[in-house]
């Protein structure tokens, strides 16, 4: 990934080294331009004590998506940055493999919120709407193998992997697998999505 990390200093963390190689940090100050080859995303480090309404507004250009890096990250914020306009809003220092499962997720139009918000959001969700079967969940479910619907069902019930793994006696690989193939059947982004789809509020 060619992506643009902005931020008021040049200095590279080695999580984001390890997860985009090809990345350039650029100050802050330049930030309103877009480098030469840039890629889809431009992160946003957001430092602890500033606020995303001083950090944001000048970073936002067409065709591009913002990340935020927060180095201190909670609920409220990756809601109030997600109302501003980013795609997404995740820790400063996430593993390598974070950093591209946000990347992954951002690049094919999903928001990324991080798994605990996202968990609260989906069953928030399922509760509100009683989960009651619709005419399009139905149809989407028949798309799905048996194991796949019942894994399906569980993430619209507000389950994480861990707990649809515990639940069926799969390891958690086997569960981002039925994952996989549920999105690539269905044609749904992620998990909320898939959560609205199945819960009848998806249209």
């Amino acid at each position: 990934m060619n992506d643009e990390i902005i931020d008021s200093e040049a200095r590279m963390l080695p999580n984001w080294r390890a997860a985009m190689p090809a990345a350039n940090v650029v100050l802050r100050s330049v930030g309103n331009r877009v480098q030469p080859g840039a890629g889809k995303i431009r992160w946003c480090r957001l430092r602890a004590g500033e606020k995303h309404t001083d950090v944001l507004p000048p970073l936002f250009v067409p065709g591009k998506f913002i990340v935020v890096l927060a180095d201190q990250p909670d609920d409220a914020l990756i809601l109030d940055v997600l109302a501003a306009g980013a795609a997404g809003c995740c820790n400063t220092h996430a593993a390598p493999e974070v950093l591209q499962q946000v990347a992954l997720v951002v690049e094919n139009g999903g928001l990324w919120v991080g798994q605990r918000l996202l968990q609260q959001l989906i069953g928030n969700t399922a509760r509100i709407l009683g989960q009651g079967a619709t005419a399009e969940s139905g149809s989407l479910l028949e798309l799905l193998s048996e194991r796949e619907r019942q894994v399906a069902r569980m993430v619209a019930g507000g389950a994480s992997n861990k707990e649809i793994a515990d639940r069926l006696a799969i390891a958690e690989r086997t569960v981002k697998a039925h994952l996989t193939a549920i999105f690539e059947k269905t044609g749904v982004r992620d998990r909320l999505q898939l959560s609205l789809k199945i819960n009848g509020a998806g249209r």
